[in-house]
């Protein structure tokens, strides 16, 4: 896993295989691929002298692109990928669909990673409060990109996202 993470909010970079337990017609089968999400760090009141190191937590996660494949289609497929604009306690609304990402998936996520603002409305309060979050993620966004494409790689090479032993 990767994480880069700023005063307020925290990008997150998995590799995954995931066995969906409620099978449907339009989702048969595992997949694996690559999670981002956008997450939102929590602070604690100061604790210890002015030198003490000072704990975080990267929290509930606000948004999350799904870089899926499924299995029986193969690496490259592309066939799954998806993004969850709305997610209520780190719970995911609805998979959307957006030909853009299959087409570029890293160029998609540069893209939407560049604009914070909107990936927060109407998800958080005062989002005027993370301009700072906003301007450090844009100037991030080529390494989150270059990490989210390794990490595909490697999924797609067989290294990462194996099936889990209790699987198969």
């Amino acid at each position: 896993m990767s994480i880069f993470c700023f005063d307020n909010v925290a990008v997150t970079i998995e590799a995954i295989y995931f066995l969906d337990p409620d099978q449907r017609a339009d989702n048969e089968g595992p997949e694996r691929g690559v999670r981002i999400e956008l997450h939102r760090v929590d602070r604690f009141p100061h604790q210890g002298s002015v030198y003490a190191a000072q704990p975080f937590v990267i929290g509930t996660a606000i948004w999350r692109a799904d870089f899926l494949e499924s299995v029986a289609a193969g690496p490259g497929s592309a066939d799954r990928m998806h993004y969850h604009p709305l997610m209520a306690d780190s719970e995911p609304g609805s998979r959307v669909f957006d030909t853009a990402i299959p087409a570029d998936p890293i160029g998609w996520l540069s893209e939407q990673l560049s604009d914070l603002d909107a990936l927060l409305l109407g998800k958080v309060d005062h989002p005027e409060s993370f301009a700072a979050d906003a301007s450090a993620l844009r100037n991030e966004v080529p390494h989150i990109a270059a990490a989210a494409a390794t990490t595909l790689d490697r999924v797609r090479a067989g290294e990462l996202a194996q099936e889990p032993a209790s699987a198969g």
